[in-house]
């Protein structure tokens, strides 16, 4: 159901507060660079630090900027199921295509918890569910055995897959089968999970190079892999370094280098120190982005 290449969104803030024509701005070059869905209030758009009525009123500005010309899956996660089914049912309300649920962080739940918690959400919500796991962020990973579980359910349509294991990735593909979207929350590993059956990531490079990205998952999915496996080498420098600080640090630092938003985020992340903006700005000029 939901495929390609998906860019995890930026939330850009101006004076500290959601920059809204930032974001309108942000989801029209993502239309006009083949990203094929948008994924706001991800770890990337920092959800971790949005209040719940700016939470709402980002899904809202996206879902509306996209027009229906491509999908919105919104991220609706939290460690609180009832607050994860009033995001997720206020993200149906808006018109959202889908919901990304990231596994509950510091509860440090069980593998029957994590499946009651998603189980409980979908029976409350009638809207297609991707599931998140990334225990870099959340010290718990889901075991294959309970996304297979929870694959069963209707409306439990895919995972966006951060471990880093990509035993686990085949092991999911292996027990959920096609029509289960795995998809890599990881962009270093995206190619060698569309090679064991992915069908796409949620990218946080896709954010600064949304048509290099597009065109590596896409070249795939088309069948030519050998200029899957070019672009892969060639963005991974790139891959890189969005991620020599804490995610999304340098991603909103090089948007900001680009003159797409305001170089800003929300305590407790702050800015890169001088020699790392210096890193970035170097490969960004490698690049062709500034």
């Amino acid at each position: 159901m939901f495929q390609g290449s998906m860019v995890a969104l930026v939330t850009p803030f101006k004076n500290g507060q959601v920059d809204e024509d930032g974001l309108r701005n942000l989801v029209e070059f993502h239309i006009a660079n083949g990203t094929d869905v948008i994924c706001p209030c991800g770890t990337t758009g920092e959800s971790a630090t949005l209040s719940f009525d700016e939470h709402h009123r980002v899904v809202d500005i996206v879902v509306k900027a996209a027009g229906g010309k491509v999908p919105v899956m919104a991220g609706t996660g939290s460690n609180n199921t009832e607050e994860a089914i009033e995001l997720t049912q206020h993200a149906k309300k808006a018109g959202a295509d889908g919901c990304l649920l990231i596994t509950p962080y510091y509860n440090k739940p069980t593998q029957e918890g994590l499946y009651v918690h998603f189980k409980a959400i979908a029976e409350a919500v009638d809207i297609p569910l991707v599931l998140y796991n990334v225990p870099s962020r959340t010290s718990v990973n889901m075991e294959p055995a309970t996304i297979a579980r929870l694959a069963e359910i209707e409306n439990v349509v895919g995972i966006k897959e951060a471990s880093g294991l990509l035993s686990q990735v085949s092991e999911i593909v292996n027990l959920c089968g096609d029509d289960f979207d795995v998809i890599s929350g990881d962009d270093v590993n995206t190619l060698p999970l569309l090679a064991v059956g992915g069908k796409g990531a949620i990218s946080v490079t896709a954010n600064i190079a949304p048509s290099k990205v597009s065109a590596m998952v896409h070249a795939f999915q088309d069948g030519n892999h050998d200029e899957a496996r070019r672009l892969h080498h060639e963005l991974l420098e790139l891959h890189n370094s969005m991620f020599i600080q804490t995610n999304p640090i340098p991603v909103k630092a090089a948007l900001a280098m680009m003159g797409k938003i305001a170089p800003e985020m929300r305590l407790p992340l702050t800015s890169m120190p001088e020699e790392c903006n210096e890193r970035l700005k170097k490969v960004l000029i490698k690049y062709s982005l500034i």
